[in-house]
C-alpha cells in the first residue's frame, strides 16, 4: 500500500510518474518533505515501481495525494494518454492534485516556421535542447542507445486541456513558462474558488 500508518502526522505521498534518474532536476521543491513514490519504464533509473505511466495499477484508487510527472507523457503514444491521465486521477484522493508538465508544441512551431529546428532554445543539465528534442526526443540520450526518450506525441494548449478534462478532472490552471513548456495542475475534484489552484500553482513554482 502506498500510504504507511504512523504514531505521528503521516507524511503526505506523491507519485514522481516518469521520474528520471535520482537526481533529476525537474522535481519542484515543494515535494522536498513529502514521501516520494518513484516510477518509470526503465529500471536503469531505479525506481521504486517498475511500470508505464498509463499503468498505475499498483496503486488503489485514491491512495496518493499528489502526481508529479515532469516530460514523461510525450513518451506515450497518443493513445495511452487519456488511458494515463484517467489513472492519474483514480490513484488521486478527493483533494490530491496533479502536476504534468510537457512541451508545448504550439510554442516550438516558431523555432520550425524560421527554420530553427537545431538551434539551441535552452541549456540542460543534460546538454543542449533544441526544438528538434523537444519534438522528438531528446537526440543525445536516443543516440547513446536509450530509446525511452523518443516523444511518440505531443501537446497544445487546447488539447492538453481537453485530454485532461476527457479524462474527468475537475479544475484545471494551465500555464505557459519560459523554456517552451505547458504546465498544468489538475483537481480531480472541484475547489471553492481559485485560491487553492492559484497557491498550488505558486507554491510548485510556475
Amino acid at each position: 500500500m502506498p500510504r504507511k500508518k504512523s504514531s505521528g502526522r503521516p507524511r503526505p505521498v506523491f507519485i514522481n510518474a516518469g521520474c528520471g534518474p535520482p537526481d533529476n532536476p525537474h522535481l519542484p521543491v515543494f515535494f522536498r518533505t513529502w514521501r516520494q513514490i518513484r516510477l518509470d519504464v526503465d529500471p536503469r533509473m531505479m525506481p521504486d515501481v517498475v511500470a508505464n505511466i498509463a499503468d498505475l495499477s499498483f496503486f488503489p484508487d485514491a491512495s496518493v495525494d499528489a502526481i508529479c510527472s515532469s516530460h514523461s507523457v510525450e513518451h506515450l503514444f497518443a493513445y495511452q494518454v487519456p488511458m494515463a491521465f484517467t489513472e492519474f486521477r483514480r490513484v488521486l484522493c478527493a483533494t490530491g492534485f496533479a502536476c504534468i508538465i510537457v512541451p508545448d508544441l504550439q510554442a516550438i512551431a516558431h523555432w520550425i516556421s524560421t527554420d530553427r529546428l537545431h538551434e539551441t532554445i535552452y541549456e540542460s543539465a543534460a546538454g543542449p535542447v533544441t526544438a528538434h528534442d523537444m519534438l522528438w526526443g531528446f537526440s543525445q540520450a536516443i543516440a547513446n542507445g536509450n530509446l525511452t526518450m523518443a516523444h511518440h506525441c505531443g501537446f497544445t494548449p487546447t488539447l492538453f486541456l481537453q485530454c485532461l478534462r476527457d479524462a474527468g478532472f475537475a479544475e484545471i490552471l494551465l500555464r505557459r513558462n519560459s523554456n517552451l513548456e505547458l504546465v498544468a495542475l489538475a483537481l480531480p475534484e472541484a475547489s471553492d474558488g481559485p485560491e487553492r489552484r492559484e497557491n498550488l500553482m505558486a507554491s510548485l513554482g510556475f
